[in-house]
């Protein structure tokens, strides 16, 4: 199979690059003396290396070989990757050199842009993903949702009473800002009850931090839920879920991710599929997985049936909250299935909450708080966009590069632990560096948001959903455009998968069983509960829910049997050349529903414009899809360059060990050895 001809790539990144954020492991070999060495930073490399292998934190193992280099050469190499790809401090990050050399390039300018030039990067789109670094973004998501009952409160400007908290955050209207600034003082990090998200029934989700005043509990837990009762229409009570309690703890989710790491990167894929899928069990992730979803759905049965405002307490109220929150949220708004409302979603619940990037993504190599908390979000995500494709518009590709952003070092957006972080360290490079901020508060990174950084107006094409259904589809009746609406008849079938009555979760149907070939994992049975009270209630309702035709714009909820919890092999695999299947895997129903979509768009543009005679060929100039239709009478072919892991990996790239190295000279020719002889003097 030949290499992959198309063109999508990373314009940051060379085919081969890997950013020093995503580097994991720095190994060092010597094949004549039977040595190797991981190396660390300010380590002595006592041989010289024949070999380097970088273990890299997206699933990628690349190899270079010396055996065209000098020895002095390659340990300079080698102790430069590890000099460099582990700094001591969060101003060593590229980012902020980026940023300082933008600024002094750019004479006449305010914090290195155009003076009036705004901070919210739309990725090449129409419509620009609010940051929530305002009063108005908040004020705008509060009238939204229709919240009634609560306000944006600004006492956290500057960081004066939370420094893991936003500026601006959501409380209930019946609790002053006097109260507030008391209460404060007794929750952990001073994290506060912060609104999240509202449903149309008046429930609202919010989440909160420990009252760590033991005397002062009970009194200020009271005031708090009748605050957040009051905020509600019809004054229901408030369900409290302590995540602490029902869900896997950090420490747990970390063990079983480096376990899955270990089996889908390190252990060679000659062993027995039998022993795999137990070994991939044993992993417990996907249990993990399906244990966020199942309480996700469980809240959203309080919100939505039961109409009562929910409460996520945690410890710090920044880590499993920032999950849950946001998987009800998915659930529950279909705005938030859009590209621009989940990332908004990512902004309001995981980088102004104070979700810890710089800490769980490790970019500083401190393991001691390396958690991945996000990629589960993700992982999570991808569960649901698998069950219910027409109700996502954004795809599995948008998914994974999200995830392989976290370890660019170059984004402002998952860089930090907290905006007061971003701001003060900002504040302090920019003081350093003689970098005039004017009225800005800190210096204005990157966003992520902001894709044509990364890719071309052509590969951004490849985040749109093909099977996405959106709200309408404009028709023309007597000369006129009117929206078709799609009956839920329509593709009720296609989107439930098999009809079957969930119970606590799972499908009472033991005849679906998962193939031998599949790498899904079985589900354990769940103890039997109760039939009566609120799971009797929660099971009627699932059952309700999965008994109604399918609406994309509406509730949606996981199933969550074994047969149904994947793993993602797109995310995963997509470095292991064993585990690619030539012009296969879900790549290929991607191409044909693109083709199909391409059609249909120019269909419609036909139907738009009546007497303007003929469209353009499928596929041309507005398209919204990467595979594009060149005629109706075409018979699409799968491509040669497609494969499973399309548009990721290669065949024939430099990752495992059944790869031969590839020659460390082809990707340093003519290039400086970039650590001087002063900086290794005290290493030699």
């Amino acid at each position: 199979m030949p290499l992959q001809k198309f063109h999508y790539r990373n314009l940051l990144l060379g085919e081969h690059d890997v950013p020093l954020t995503c580097i994991e492991q720095i190994v060092t070999i010597n094949d004549h003396k039977r040595k190797q060495k991981v190396l660390g930073p300010n380590q002595k490399l006592k041989f010289n290396p024949t070999e380097l292998i970088i273990y890299c934190k997206d699933f990628r193992i690349v190899r270079f070989r010396f055996d065209e280099s000098g020895p002095e050469s390659a340990k300079k190499v080698c102790l430069a990757i590890a000099h460099y790809s582990q700094p001591t401090d969060l101003q060593l990050l590229f980012a902020f050199e980026y940023v300082g050399k933008k600024y002094h390039n750019s004479a006449g300018n305010i914090n290195g842009a155009p003076p009036g030039a705004g901070s919210a990067a739309g990725g090449g789109s129409s419509q620009k993903t609010p940051l929530f670094e305002t009063y108005s973004d908040w004020d705008r998501e509060v009238k939204r949702t229709g919240a009634s009952g609560w306000r944006v409160c600004s006492i956290n400007e500057g960081y004066m009473i939370s420094t893991c908290l936003p500026e601006y955050f959501v409380v209930p209207s019946s609790l002053a800002d006097q109260d507030l600034k008391t209460f404060s003082h007794s929750f952990v990090g001073r994290r506060m009850p912060v609104w999240s998200w509202s449903h149309s029934n008046g429930s609202a989700l919010v989440r909160v931090a420990v009252i760590k005043d033991v005397l002062q509990q009970r009194k200020i837990d009271q005031r708090i839920c009748n605050a957040v009762t009051k905020s509600h229409p019809q004054r229901s009570d408030v369900h409290k879920s302590d995540l602490d309690k029902t869900l896997p703890n950090i420490q747990e989710i970390q063990a079983a991710f480096v376990k899955l790491k270990q089996l889908c990167v390190n252990e060679p894929f000659e062993e027995t599929e039998e022993k795999w899928l137990s070994s991939l069990e044993g992993t417990r992730w996907l249990e993990y997985v399906r244990a966020f979803l199942k309480h996700s759905a469980e809240l959203v049965y309080m919100l939505e049936s039961k109409r009562v405002s929910v409460v996520l307490q945690e410890e710090e109220g920044r880590d499993l909250s920032c999950i849950i929150a946001s998987l009800v949220q998915v659930m529950l708004d279909p705005y938030f299935r859009t590209i621009t409302g989940f990332q908004s979603l990512i902004q309001k619940e995981w980088v102004m909450a104070g979700y810890q990037f710089l800490d769980r993504c490790n970019h500083l190599k401190r393991s001691e708080k390396e958690a991945p908390l996000f990629l589960l979000f993700l992982d999570a995500t991808w569960q649901l966009l698998e069950q219910h494709p027409a109700a996502f518009e954004f795809s599995e590709t948008y998914l994974a590069v999200l995830c392989d952003s976290t370890h660019i070092s170059l984004f402002g957006t998952f860089l930090f632990n907290s905006p007061h972080q971003r701001v003060k360290q900002s504040t302090e490079f920019a003081i350093s560096k003689n970098i005039q901020l004017g009225d800005e508060k800190g210096l204005r990174f990157p966003s992520v948001w902001d894709w044509s950084l990364q890719f071309t107006a052509k590969d951004r094409t490849l985040f749109h959903n093909p099977s996405y259904v959106g709200k309408s589809t404009p028709c023309v009746q007597n000369g006129s455009v009117k929206p078709f609406k799609r009956t839920k008849k329509t593709y009720s079938s296609t989107l439930r998968g098999l009809p079957a009555s969930p119970e606590n979760g799972l499908l009472r149907d033991p005849a679906f069983l998962p193939r031998r070939s599949s790498l899904i994992l079985r589900g354990k049975p769940a103890a039997p509960q109760p039939a009566g009270g609120q799971d009797a209630g929660a099971e009627r309702y699932f059952r309700e829910w999965r008994a109604r035709p399918a609406d994309p714009h509406g509730v949606l909820l996981p199933q969550l049997s074994g047969a149904h919890i994947k793993l993602w092999k797109l995310c995963y695999f997509r470095w292991v050349p064993e585990a690619q299947i030539a012009r296969g895997g879900a790549i290929t129903a991607f191409h044909r529903l693109s083709l199909l979509a391409d059609e249909v768009d120019a269909l419609s543009r036909t139907l738009r414009q009546p007497g303007a005679g003929p469209a353009p060929p499928a596929g041309q100039d507005r398209s919204r899809m990467y595979f594009r239709a060149r005629g109706p009478h075409d018979t699409p072919a799968t491509p040669d360059f497609l494969s499973s892991s399309f548009p990721f990996s290669p065949v024939g790239n430099l990752c495992r060990r059944s790869i031969l190295g590839t020659p460390l000279s082809k990707f340093l020719s003519g290039a400086k050895i970039w650590l001087s002889t002063e900086t290794l003097a005290t290493e030699d």
